[in-house]
């Protein structure tokens, strides 16, 4: 295969993945991605061993705040995983295909679940800033526009040319999400629906939240949906949830103004729980069935 404008070639992510593999005895086979203060899930992993992403050969850097720009790997709850303590945007600038980069490394690494989380505005008037939902399904707007992730020459060896995403969100870890959340005691606090993603770094307008609340998303953010493309591509289990660290405005009257510092804050504040989620998730999490995706 020529390798593509992005330089995002099967060879690049097989040298990152040797690379890593080359200095790690960990073989994960979950991927946590960390969004937007929610870097502490990194930290609970036993036996860390961390790499700064500017030290990764072919990695993007992390720009950020709140994003720290290392892949850890270790231990949770007995599983062995790999996290991204920040991720990559389009806002950054960066080409669609170094985003993902990192979902077709995590694949040649040996992961077959990717755990997605991300810090969202609510559209939906019914969800309440600390609420966390569950993705079920995403509208992906950058893509109607053709910036897709898998634009370009397809490579077999990650995935097929046209890739199914009416299941992008695996119903049996929604189902399981929602089982740890009532042991835990977070029902009250758990919701689930639709995410759109939008590229940023402008927060929306009033006008654009209405016309999203109206197509069906519940919650808006600026990530998580080229990530999930990829790794659906390549065969891997997606799970993901938003944080609703902001009520998006959807009145001209509205004083209400979506700031940076009001995403981390929240996070801040509903961080610990988050972990206590996604860890006993992972706990439960059972080996993917040969299905032969």
């Amino acid at each position: 295969m020529s390798e593509s404008v992005s330089g995002d070639s099967y060879a690049e992510c097989q040298a990152t993945a040797n690379w890593l593999l080359s200095r790690t005895e960990v073989c994960p086979i979950v991927a946590i991605v960390c969004g937007s203060g929610l870097g502490g899930l990194a930290e609970i992993l036993k036996d860390p061993q961390v790499f700064s992403y500017s030290e990764i050969p072919n990695f993007p850097q992390s720009t950020v705040h709140g994003h720290a720009g290392m892949l850890v790997f270790g231990t949770l709850k007995g599983k062995a995983c790999v996290c991204m303590q920040g991720r990559f945007h389009l806002y950054e600038g960066y080409p669609i295909q170094k985003i993902t980069l990192p979902m077709r490394v995590f694949k040649l690494l040996g992961v077959e679940t990717v755990v997605l989380t991300n810090a969202a505005g609510g559209l939906n008037q019914d969800f309440k800033v600390g609420d966390v939902m569950i993705i079920k399904d995403h509208i992906n707007m950058p893509g109607f526009a053709g910036n897709n992730p898998l634009v370009g020459p397809n490579d077999e060896r990650f995935g097929v040319r046209f890739p199914c995403m009416s299941d992008a969100y695996d119903r049996e870890l929604q189902q399981l999400a929602f089982d740890v959340a009532s042991d835990l005691g977070f029902s009250d606090f758990l919701r689930e629906g639709v995410y759109c993603v939008l590229g940023g770094p402008t927060f929306e307008t009033v006008a654009e939240c209405r016309m999203l609340h109206k197509l069906g998303a519940d919650a808006v953010g600026m990530s998580t949906v080229h990530e999930v493309i990829v790794a659906r591509h390549a065969g891997m289990r997606c799970f993901a949830l938003s944080l609703i660290s902001n009520r998006a405005v959807m009145d001209y009257d509205s004083k209400e103004k979506a700031n940076h510092e009001e995403v981390l804050e929240t996070g801040r504040l509903r961080a610990k729980q988050l972990e206590n989620l996604v860890s006993n998730l992972v706990a439960r999490l059972k080996p993917k069935n040969n299905t032969g995706e």
